[in-house]
């Protein structure tokens, strides 16, 4: 019988945590992308299984919420009256 282990190793199978280290987010961030649809991953039981070349379409996000549109506008009004 082939181990989880060994399948693991030849599929390339990251579990949450693991993507989550080399994402340098949080286990539960990487819950929240999969729940998005933002990050591809299997359900095995009650884990999530995540092929490491899946980690790609979401390294290069922006980390951090976006900015309010009211303060967005903030900034824009005291750069006018600066300059």
């Amino acid at each position: 019988m082939i181990k989880w282990r060994c399948i693991k190793t030849l599929m390339k199978l990251l579990s949450t945590r693991e993507a989550a280290d080399r994402l340098g987010i949080s286990k539960v961030r990487v819950t929240i992308l999969i729940k998005e649809g933002r990050l591809p991953a299997e359900r095995v039981g009650e884990r999530f299984i995540i092929r490491e070349s899946d980690l790609k379409l979401v390294a290069d996000r922006k980390s951090g919420r976006p900015p309010k549109q009211a303060t967005k506008q903030k900034v824009e009004k005291k750069s006018k009256v600066k300059g």
